[in-house]
């Protein structure tokens, strides 16, 4: 595996009264749909899907997504920490639905993430996104530290980057650098055999890590796939799901 990839899509459509808004993410590791419905400027309903997952506990966390509802629109994706714990759902789901909330908020009908991270050398690669076809950020990380350009040089993925990101950068710069900084980490995971460990680690930090669950959370080995030489394959099954909504969607490239 030469790259880990990611693909994040979102379509949408809505009038005075509200809509829905349609989100999928494919890497390496991961294929998630999630799909949020809003009225009146509030999140009525989520829903999740998990056509691929790493764990077999990963399905049972798309049901906690509906713990947005409720929720104001804002166009801040990350604003969804403050509405629910965060360790009780999906990371990558829960991301998601933070991205379509605030696609919702800004009123978008379309929006494409495609994140590329080489395979380190010494623990050292670039870091790239393009946001609707576009080259928007290139980072140089090694570890979890950004060792440039400015402004992100010195900055540590791990280490209370969401809250120098929104106070120290425009909103949808803001939103691409989170994007790109949890690829730049997953990245991480091409560095070692994660088919070999039986279970999800007993961290906490999400809802497969959870003591009451990591255990029984047993790993799907295979479910990690090679998209280095074929970016033209993410989210390629979620094509039609998604143009019933987009009449703007961009080429795949």
């Amino acid at each position: 595996m030469q790259r880990f990839r990611r693909r994040i899509e979102l379509a949408a459509r809505q009038d005075e009264q509200g809509g829905q808004v349609r989100a999928v993410l494919e890497d390496d590791f991961h294929h998630f749909r999630v799909v949020v419905d809003h009225r009146g400027g509030i999140v009525t309903a989520v829903r999740g899907e998990t056509p691929r997952h790493p764990f077999t506990a990963c399905p049972g966390a798309a049901p906690e997504l509906n713990r947005l509802a409720g929720m104001r629109l804002d166009r801040i994706a990350s604003s969804v920490t403050l509405h629910t714990d965060a360790t009780q759902q999906c990371t990558h789901m829960f991301d998601l639905a933070g991205l379509a909330i605030a696609a919702a908020a800004r009123g978008d009908r379309y929006r494409r993430y495609d994140v590329e991270v080489p395979r380190h050398v010494d623990r050292r690669a670039p870091a790239r996104l393009m946001r609707d076809g576009v080259l928007v950020l290139e980072w140089e990380v090694e570890g979890s530290a950004i060792l440039g350009p400015a402004p992100y040089a010195g900055v540590d993925m791990r280490k209370g980057m969401a809250r120098w990101a929104l106070g120290a950068l425009p909103a949808e710069e803001a939103e691409a650098a989170l994007v790109l900084r949890r690829c730049a980490l997953i990245s991480l995971g091409r560095l070692k055999d994660i088919d070999r460990e039986p279970h999800a680690h007993l961290t906490g930090r999400c809802y497969a890590q959870q003591p009451e669950r990591a255990l029984q959370a047993i790993r799907i080995v295979g479910s990690t796939w090679d998209f280095s030489e074929r970016p033209q394959a993410l989210c390629l099954d979620d094509q039609d799901w998604l143009d019933d909504f987009s009449d703007s969607a961009l080429p795949m490239s």
